[in-house]
């Protein structure tokens, strides 16, 4: 996630970046600082599919749907550590 967040800050599109703009709103609720990025894709999953593609065109479809299942174990994780109060 560091590296996602750090590309991220300075503008770079990259996968890790992507796939942290994918879970920002969510990572931003657990407490994580998540950079705003001028320019970010508005559809961040459909911008990390194609990036992945980039990479890996014949295995775009189960790479991308890996880390996504990283992602959420990641925010299940830090969900877990940092509960939410009781409203």
């Amino acid at each position: 996630m560091a590296t996602g967040i750090e590309d991220l800050g300075r503008g770079e599109f990259t996968v890790e970046a992507l796939l942290v703009a994918v879970g920002a709103p969510r990572l931003r609720g657990i407490g994580l600082e998540i950079p705003d990025a001028p320019g970010c894709p508005e559809r961040p999953e459909l911008a990390l599919y194609a990036a992945i593609g980039e990479r890996e065109a014949d295995n775009t479809h189960s790479r991308y749907n890996a880390l996504i299942r990283r992602l959420i174990s990641f925010e299940r994780a830090m969900e877990a550590l940092h509960p939410l109060p009781i409203r």
